[in-house]
């Protein structure tokens, strides 16, 4: 998730074997832990609604969305190695989630089809974002609910990613980090309304300093966004 995508600093490329090399590691294991229960707790009860994860990645949300009853889940991706990934995992697991290939600014679905619709590290890494919003909220019912979680901009996570790209990591080069405003103003330009922004990750990149502050990490995440590595938007559409 969060740093799913920066698992490419671990494995040298993104695909589907990154994120399994960012959870193999201490660093990775907590903070995608701290990310997930931020998210989940942010779409809420997921029984008996629709669910589209956009930017679904190798699918590992998908499938935690299905396990918690959710009516219909759907994971949708522009990448179709992580399709692939993901629905092989899902088979694995006897797991009727529906996969796509698709970009957030043009998704493949019709308008008022999902209950919740995720969107975890994507619009820094997409190429035209107000759309991509525009687009989640053309495919979210009524009453729907929108999760947003994405790269902080005033973080130390951020700030070692901007020294790779000026360095000539081509990823973190064309990466957007966002403030919790920028990303408000994002989803208020999609017409919806922003009930909820909170951080999480406020630790550096130590897995030593990640162990001690992991239990106070999400209150910290209650206070303030600045220094976080991730932030996260709760919104919903009238």
């Amino acid at each position: 998730m969060c740093l799913g995508r920066s698992a490419a600093d671990h494995a040298g490329e993104f695909g589907p074997e990154a994120y399994a090399s960012w959870r193999a590691t201490s660093l990775g294991t907590i903070t995608e832990d701290i990310e997930r229960r931020l998210i989940l707790r942010l779409a809420g009860e997921l029984k008996n609604r629709t669910v589209l994860d956009v930017g679904c990645g190798d699918g590992a949300l998908t499938l935690i969305c299905w396990q918690r009853d959710a009516l219909q889940v759907v994971g949708c991706d522009s990448d179709p190695r992580m399709i692939a990934h993901a629905a092989a995992v899902a088979a694995q697991h006897r797991a009727a989630i529906g996969y796509a290939v698709g970009r957030a600014e043009a998704l493949p679905f019709r308008e008022r089809s999902f209950d919740v619709v995720t969107v975890i590290t994507v619009l820094a890494f997409a190429a035209e974002p107000v759309r991509a919003v525009r687009e989640i909220a053309r495919v979210l019912k009524p009453g729907g609910r929108l999760v947003i979680g994405d790269l902080g901009k005033w973080s130390l996570w951020a700030a070692s990613r901007r020294l790779r790209g000026w360095f000539g990591a081509k990823m973190w080069n064309t990466a957007k980090f966002r403030s919790a405003s920028e990303l408000r103003a994002l989803v208020e330009a999609a017409e919806l309304r922003v009930d909820h922004v909170c951080g999480a990750v406020y630790y550096p990149r130590s897995r030593f300093v990640a162990r001690w502050m992991a239990p106070i990490d999400l209150a910290l995440g209650a206070l303030t966004t600045f220094g976080a590595a991730f932030i996260a938007v709760q919104a919903s559409k009238s």
